[in-house]
């Protein structure tokens, strides 16, 4: 399984089912922020459907195309991070997250991108890793800019997200430039 102390106070564990009804709860909390920039909030109406999610992250991890990670703040799941699939033809990742509205302004998120970041270049041995961000979504496209992501440019009206499409930034990272960055 994957785990990734990041420091004393927050963790990276693949999310399994025995963490369903906290995620779920969390998600519930911050459901009104979360649906202004997530497509999937409105559908997650009860722990079971957390757990569909979570069995179907938990079957990307067995078939090595992906996964979810709990982000936990002393022992609390803060919100997931996760590889949106693998690419291994062409050795490339997307990275999603969210966060719980409480958790944020502690750098977490920037921390937890940045070990999966390293993990996928690192360890994985992948070229390339996208983040995409809604255009308006300026917490979110905070982390790649911060990181040294380059912005390749906006995909318009490329997610349907409470009846409404959003415009995508497009970040990228390279395994040569995040190298260097080191």
């Amino acid at each position: 399984m994957f785990y990734y102390r990041i420091d004393k106070e927050t963790e990276l564990r693949i999310l399994e089912l025995r963490y369903a009804e906290a995620l779920f709860q969390l998600t519930d909390s911050c459901r009104d922020y979360l649906r202004e920039w997530l497509p999937w909030v409105d559908a997650t109406q009860s722990p079971e459907d957390t757990k569909s999610f979570i069995r179907f992250s938990l079957k990307q991890f067995a078939e090595n195309n992906g996964f979810t990670a709990g982000i936990f703040y002393n022992g609390q799941i803060a919100g997931t991070i996760s590889f949106h699939s693998f690419d291994w033809v062409n050795k490339s990742t997307s990275i999603g997250y969210w966060l719980g509205e409480s958790f944020q302004g502690k750098g977490m998120m920037t921390k937890a991108v940045k070990a999966l970041v390293d993990y996928a270049i690192l360890d994985l041995g992948l070229n390339r890793v996208v983040i995409k961000a809604a255009v308006n979504n300026h917490k979110s496209r905070a982390i790649p800019e911060r990181l040294g992501f380059v912005q390749e440019g906006i995909e318009r009206e490329a997610e349907w997200v409470n009846d409404r499409f959003l415009d995508l930034v497009v970040y990228s990272m390279l395994a040569k430039d995040w190298r260097e960055k080191q």
